[in-house]
C-alpha cells in the first residue's frame, strides 16, 4: 500500500498545482475565474487526496507486501491471487444496465433511470451469486 499512497499523493499534488495555475490563468486571460474547470480540478484533487489518505491509513496497519519491499524477489509474490470467473456474462449485463441508468440521467428520463437502477441491482446479484446457484453451483457451497 506504500506505493499506492505515494502515487496518489503525487497525483494530488499535481492536481492542486494545476487547479491554482488554471484558476490564475483563466482569471488573467478573461478577467474572471472559469469555475467549471477549476471546480473539476479541485474535486479531482480532493478525490486523489482521499484515496491517498485511505491507502496511507491502511499501509500503516498491514505488513509490508512484496511490492513495497525493495529487497523482495519475484517469487515472494507467488501464490494464489484469487478466483476469477473464466466466462461470465454478468459483467456485460452490469455495464449495460449502468449505461441505461446513465443514459436516463443524461436524457432526464426518470423512468429510464429507475429501470437502469433495478437492472443494476439484478445484475449485481447475478454476478455475486453466480457460483451459488444454477448450473455453475459448486460442491462446497
Amino acid at each position: 500500500m506504500k506505493t499506492e499512497y505515494r502515487i496518489f499523493g503525487i497525483v494530488a499534488g499535481f492536481l492542486l498545482f494545476a487547479t491554482i495555475l488554471y484558476a490564475a490563468w483563466t482569471n488573467w486571460q478573461s478577467g474572471g475565474i472559469e469555475w467549471v474547470g477549476s471546480v473539476a480540478l479541485l474535486l479531482s484533487f480532493l478525490l486523489c487526496l482521499m484515496l491517498g489518505g485511505f491507502f496511507w491509513f491502511v499501509a500503516r496497519r498491514i505488513d509490508l507486501r512484496p511490492e513495497d519491499r525493495p529487497d523482495a524477489e519475484i517469487s515472494d509474490g507467488a501464490g494464489e491471487v484469487g478466483f476469477f470467473s473464466p466466462g461470465s456474462y454478468w459483467p456485460f449485463g452490469l455495464a449495460l444496465s449502468a449505461t441505461t441508468a446513465g443514459l436516463g440521467l443524461v436524457l432526464w428520463q426518470l423512468w429510464l433511470v429507475g429501470l437502469g437502477m433495478v437492472a443494476v441491482v439484478f445484475a449485481s446479484c447475478g454476478l455475486l451469486f453466480e457460483y451459488y446457484s444454477g448450473t455453475r453451483r459448486t460442491a462446497e457451497h
